[in-house]
This record gives structure tokens, sequence and C-alpha cells, in this order.
């Protein structure tokens, strides 16, 4: 008799764990799908930025892509 009770609550207390486990599991899921939303947003703030600074080089007359000239010795 007591082998069976000391099943049921082992049984019980796994169940436990991997609800806890899933629970646990579901919110990192979450929390990761949020960083990779900010992350695409910061990145399109970064290349809008980079843009707007190539646009004003290029209406100012400077072309960032130019190579320098080299300089002789």
């Amino acid at each position: 008799m007591a082998d069976k009770a000391d099943e049921k609550a082992a049984k019980e207390n796994r169940l436990r764990v991997f609800r806890q486990e899933g629970a646990q599991a579901l919110e990192d899921a979450a929390n990761e799908a949020a960083i990779r939303k900010n992350m695409a947003r910061l990145k399109e703030l970064r290349l809008a930025k980079e843009a707007a600074t190539i646009r004003e080089q290029i209406a100012a007359g400077n072309d960032p892509k130019a190579k320098p000239k080299k300089r002789s010795r």
C-alpha cells in the first residue's frame, strides 16, 4: 500500500515539475521574441541613420564611397 502512495506522490511531483518547466519555457520564448523584435527595431533605426548620413554627405558633395587619394612620398 505504501508503494502505491509513494508512486502516486512521485508521479504528482514529476507532473508539478513538468508544469513549472513548461511555464518557464513559455516565458523564456516570449522574452526571446521580445528581444528579437527590439533588435530588429534597433537595426532598422541604425540603417536609417546611416542612410541619412550618406545622403547628407552626397548632398554636400562628398562621396562617402570614393576612394581616398593616395599620397605621394
